[in-house]
C-alpha cells in the first residue's frame, strides 16, 4: 500500500512538471513572443534651459545662446578605423576642435555597459553648425542635439553681481541631480544664489520604442520649466560706477535707503565671465590670482576692510546710550597717552575743546580714545553688533562674510588672551582688529539716515512677479531715534561746513548730501615718529584704505553711496569726487527729484 501511495506521488510530480512544461513552451509560446514583438515604453528626462537674468529696465545681463553638441555611437570600432574617420569628419568641418582631444574625451567615457550616445562636442554656435547639420545629421554614427551655453553679454560688467555658472562635477550632482541633465551650476553671484530658481524643474517625455530603441511613438510630454529673474541692478548706472573707478581698486553701493534695493553695486576690478563657463584656461586663472588688486574677491561680501573713521557714528551712538551726552566735551591736544604708548589724532596739531558733533564732522580721534575709555568695550560692542556690525547683513549673495567685531568674549575665544584698555581705544577708531564688508558699511548708513532695519538685495522680482523686502522697525530703541537727528547733522557738517572733512570735494554737488570720511590704516605708524608721513609719500600698498559712506538727499533721504578705494590714502580726496558724480547721475537719470528734495540743512 505504501509503495502504490509513493509511485502515485511520484508519477503526479512529474504529470505537474510536464504540464508546466508544456505550457510555457507550447501553450504560452504565443504569449510571450506576442510580448516580445510589443514595444516597449521608456521615459526620457528633458534638462531645462537656465532662466535669463535681466536688469531693472530688462536688459539681459545673462542670456543662453543657442548652438548644438556632438555625440558619437558607443562602441565604435577603433581598430578598422571607425572612430578616427568620424573624428576626422567633425575637425574636418570645424578645423578649430582637436581631433586627439575629442578621441580622447570618447574613450574615456566608451564602456562596454554603456548604450548611449558619447558627447565628444559640448557646444558649437548655432551660426557656424547650421551650414553643416544636414551633412552631420544623416551620418548613422553620429548624433547632433540642439543645445544652449549661458553667454553674459557684457562680459565683465556687474561680473561680482551676476557671477557664473560652472560644469557640474560629481559632489553637485549629487547634490542636486537636476544638474546630471543641465551639466551646469552657479558658481557664484546671484547666479548661485538663486540656482534653484534659474535652474527651474525637468520635463521628461514618455515614448513607446521598439526592440531596436527606435522611437515609434510618443505617449505624452512634460516641458522643463525656468523662471527668468529681473534685477535691482540698472546697468546703465553701473557701467557708470565702473568707468570712474578707471583703475582704482576697491568696491561701491548704491542703494535705496528705504528698501535696500541696490541700484548698483561694483567690486573693481572685474574680470570676464564669460570664460568661466567652459573653462578658464590655466594661464588665465594664473592672472586673475597673482592680480594683487584681487579681481576674483567679490569685496561687496567677501573684502574686509578695517573700517576706519565711517564707524565713528555708530560709536557716538553707543556713547550716548551709556549716559554720554551729544554736548559732552574732551580736550583733542593731538594725542593720547596710554600705558605709556601716545595714541595720535590725525591731527598733529589737536583739534581742541570737541564735543560729538565736532569729533564727527573733523573726525577726531582723540575724542573716540578718550570716549570709549570712558565707556570700555563691553558697553560698546553689543551696541554695535545690533547696528550691524560683525553680523551678515543679509544680502542675496553667496558666502557674506561676517567681518569682525572686536571684544573682550572675542579675543578669548579667538586667541585665549585678555583684553587690554588700549586695544579699546584703535576699535574706537576703527582699527586693529576691526573688519567690516562694503555691503556693511552701506546697511548701516541706510540705518542711521531713516531709522529703519534694512537688507541690501539685487533681486526685483521672479517671472515678472515683485519680490518684497519690507524694512523693519526693530533697531533702533526709542532713545537712539531720538539721537539720530544730531548724528545725522554731525554727518551733514561733514560735507557741508567748512571745516568738514569733505566739505570741498561737495562744493560742485547739486543736491546736500550727509557722509563721513574714513582712512583705515594698512600698516602701523612707529612710536618713534614724532609725526606721520603723508600718503602719497608712501608706497602704494602701505597707504591707507581711503573710505567715504553717504546719503542723499540730506532732508530726505533716498539713496547711500558708499565706497572704498584700496590704498587710496584720504577717504575725502579719493572717494568724494567720485560720490558727487554719481549723485549727479542719479539726478540725470531721473532717481533723485530736486523738485521733491528741499535743500534744508
Amino acid at each position: 500500500m505504501r509503495l502504490r501511495i509513493v509511485f502515485t506521488i511520484i508519477a503526479l510530480f512529474w504529470i505537474i512538471l510536464l504540464s508546466r512544461i508544456y505550457h510555457l513552451s507550447v501553450n504560452s509560446n504565443e504569449y510571450y513572443e506576442s510580448i516580445a514583438e510589443q514595444n516597449a515604453v521608456k521615459t526620457i528626462y528633458l534638462p531645462p534651459v537656465r532662466g535669463i537674468i535681466f536688469d531693472a529696465k530688462d536688459r539681459p545681463m545673462a542670456i543662453n545662446r543657442l548652438g548644438f553638441s556632438i555625440l558619437l555611437k558607443p562602441h565604435l570600432n577603433r581598430k578598422n578605423g571607425t572612430l578616427d574617420s568620424e573624428i576626422d569628419e567633425i575637425v574636418r568641418y570645424f578645423p578649430d576642435l582637436n581631433a586627439t582631444k575629442l578621441k580622447k574625451e570618447y574613450i574615456k567615457n566608451d564602456s562596454p555597459y554603456n548604450q548611449e550616445f558619447i558627447s565628444v562636442v559640448e557646444f558649437i554656435d548655432y551660426d557656424s553648425f547650421l551650414p553643416h547639420f544636414a551633412t552631420l545629421s544623416l551620418r548613422e554614427n553620429l548624433k547632433v542635439n540642439p543645445t544652449s551655453k549661458r553667454h553674459y553679454p557684457y562680459d565683465n560688467l556687474a561680473s561680482h553681481v551676476i557671477g557664473y555658472v560652472g560644469r557640474a562635477n560629481q559632489k553637485d550632482m549629487d547634490n542636486d541631480p537636476l544638474t546630471k541633465l543641465t551639466n551646469y551650476i552657479g558658481r557664484s553671484g546671484v547666479e548661485r544664489y538663486y540656482n534653484s530658481v534659474l535652474q527651474g524643474s525637468e520635463g521628461s517625455k514618455r515614448i513607446k520604442v521598439n526592440a531596436l530603441n527606435e522611437e515609434i511613438e510618443q505617449i505624452n510630454f512634460n516641458a522643463p520649466k525656468s523662471k527668468d529673474i529681473k534685477l535691482s541692478i540698472d546697468l546703465e548706472l553701473q557701467k557708470f560706477v565702473m568707468d570712474i573707478f578707471d583703475k582704482d581698486a576697491g568696491s561701491v553701493v548704491v542703494m535705496n535707503v528705504h528698501d535696500g534695493a541696490i541700484l548698483a553695486a561694483g567690486s573693481f576690478p572685474e574680470y570676464n565671465l564669460n570664460p568661466f563657463v567652459s573653462g578658464i584656461s590655466k594661464d588665465e586663472w594664473d592672472k586673475l590670482i597673482k592680480d594683487l588688486d584681487h579681481p576674483f574677491t567679490n569685496k561687496l561680501v567677501n573684502g574686509l576692510y578695517p573700517p576706519g573713521s565711517v564707524v565713528k557714528m555708530g560709536m557716538a551712538l553707543a556713547f550716548l546710550d551709556n549716559g554720554m551726552s551729544k554736548n559732552d566735551s574732551f580736550f583733542c591736544s593731538s594725542s593720547y597717552e596710554l600705558g605709556g604708548r601716545k595714541f595720535r589724532c590725525w591731527n598733529s596739531y589737536g583739534h581742541g575743546n570737541v564735543n560729538m558733533n565736532t569729533a564727527i564732522r573733523e573726525s577726531c580721534d582723540d575724542y573716540f580714545y578718550k570716549a570709549s575709555q570712558k565707556i570700555g568695550i563691553d558697553a560698546i560692542a553689543p551696541i554695535l553688533e545690533r547696528i550691524g556690525f560683525g553680523v551678515k547683513t543679509g544680502v542675496d549673495l553667496p558666502n557674506e562674510f561676517i567681518g569682525t567685531l572686536p571684544s573682550r568674549e572675542w579675543k578669548m575665544r579667538k586667541y585665549g588672551k585678555a583684553w587690554f584698555q588700549g586695544e579699546t581705544l584703535i576699535t574706537s577708531i576703527g582699527q586693529g582688529n576691526f573688519l567690516v564688508t562694503p555691503m556693511q558699511i552701506a546697511r548701516h548708513t541706510a540705518m542711521l539716515a531713516t531709522g529703519l532695519n534694512v537688507t541690501p538685495h539685487f533681486l526685483k522680482s521672479i517671472d515678472s512677479k515683485d519680490v518684497k523686502f519690507e524694512p523693519k522697525d526693530d533697531i533702533f530703541t526709542d532713545f537712539e531715534k531720538a539721537q539720530l537727528p544730531a548724528i545725522r547733522h554731525a554727518m551733514y557738517e561733514v560735507a557741508n561746513h567748512p571745516r568738514g572733512t569733505a566739505s570741498r570735494h561737495f562744493t560742485s554737488s547739486t543736491i546736500k548730501v550727509a557722509a563721513k570720511t574714513g582712512t583705515a590704516q594698512v600698516v602701523g605708524i612707529s612710536q618713534a615718529d614724532k609725526k606721520r608721513i603723508k600718503e602719497e609719500d608712501m608706497a602704494y600698498l602701505q597707504r591707507s584704505h581711503a573710505w567715504m559712506t553717504t546719503y542723499a538727499p540730506y532732508d530726505n533721504p533716498q539713496y547711500v553711496v558708499s565706497m572704498v578705494i584700496e590704498h587710496g590714502g584720504h577717504g575725502g580726496s579719493a572717494a568724494g569726487p567720485k560720490i558727487v558724480e554719481i549723485y549727479k547721475k542719479l539726478i540725470e537719470m531721473g532717481y533723485i527729484n530736486l523738485e521733491q528734495s528741499a535743500q534744508k540743512p
